[in-house]
């Protein structure tokens, strides 16, 4: 028993230092990341996650810094209601990860 409870610790542990790596960027400091140029403007990532979903109207939006990296994250509903996740490089508009979202 003190084996497992020891193994279920460290697995929140280990999950819970995983989830530190993501911090959520807000307003202020998105618009300064904006305006030195180290994230593309919202508008442009937001038409390249469109573009991988045409017809799509864009929901919520969240900038995040990861490992050091920016990852903007678009929330889209296509023309036949689904809904999906993309995950751009916030630099260059890189698409990393594009998803049905359930």
């Amino acid at each position: 028993m003190k084996i497992l409870t020891a193994l279920f610790a460290s697995t929140l542990l280990a999950s819970g230092a995983g989830l530190a790596q993501a911090d959520d960027i807000g307003p202020d400091k998105a618009m300064e990341l904006l305006k030195a140029g180290t994230i593309q403007p919202f508008e442009k990532l937001n038409a390249a996650a469109q573009a991988r979903h045409p017809g799509s109207t864009v929901g919520e939006t969240e900038l995040e810094e990861e490992y050091g990296r920016y990852i903007y994250q678009v929330e889209l509903r296509d023309a036949q209601g689904v809904k999906w996740d993309v995950h751009l490089d916030a630099a260059n508009g890189q698409v990393l990860k594009d998803h049905q979202d359930d």
